[in-house]
């Protein structure tokens, strides 16, 4: 499992060294897995696509913790977005995990192919049972959602612009968006 002390480096490095990781969720007996695949980086208060930019509120308040905490929020009324916090205490930024590749389930004592798909931050969060109760707490078992690490190792890693950050200005240009291209 990845300790905290992963997450409290820059984001962008996280961002980055999240993908091929194994991304785990625990609800109600079952177990699902899938490998990160996407990735963007948001860091800091003067990125005008992250939420902190206009500063501390209810909302973003988890950003501003210590890094390594669970960032749940909703999206036009129907999506809930998988985040995890970074950096020092004060520093606000976090790691949207936009999509896991190869999803699967714990049966039998073994994983099996999960048939759903979860190539994007709505369909990840809808089929990893991921939802805003989850919000503010550690990335850990006992919360029922971490990261571990894999044998998976990108070969190679595609940076892009963010999307939906069309308001951000300058910033939505930022190629900020880390994806797995091949393994």
């Amino acid at each position: 499992m990845l300790e905290r002390d992963f997450f409290l480096r820059n984001t962008h490095t996280v961002a980055q060294e999240l993908l091929g990781k194994y991304l785990y969720r625990q609800i109600d007996g079952q177990l699902f897995r899938g490998i990160i695949s996407e990735t963007e980086a948001y860091h800091g208060p003067e990125d005008l696509a992250c939420h902190c930019a206009k500063g501390k509120t209810p909302r973003t308040e988890v950003m501003f913790e210590k890094g390594g905490k669970i960032y749940v929020y909703l999206i036009y009324g129907m999506y809930d977005m998988l985040n995890f916090t970074t950096m020092e205490e004060g520093f606000p930024a976090a790691v949207l995990i936009r999509g896991v590749m190869q999803p699967e389930i714990l049966q039998d004592g073994k994983f099996v192919p999960l048939p759903v798909k979860t190539d994007g931050p709505g369909k990840l969060t809808k089929h990893f049972r991921i939802t805003r109760e989850l919000n503010k707490n550690l990335i850990h078992p006992k919360t029922g959602l971490w990261v571990e690490e894999s044998r998976i190792k990108p070969v190679e890693i595609i940076r892009t612009p963010r999307i939906g950050v069309d308001y951000a200005g300058p910033w939505k240009e930022k190629p900020w968006r880390y994806l797995i291209k091949k393994l």
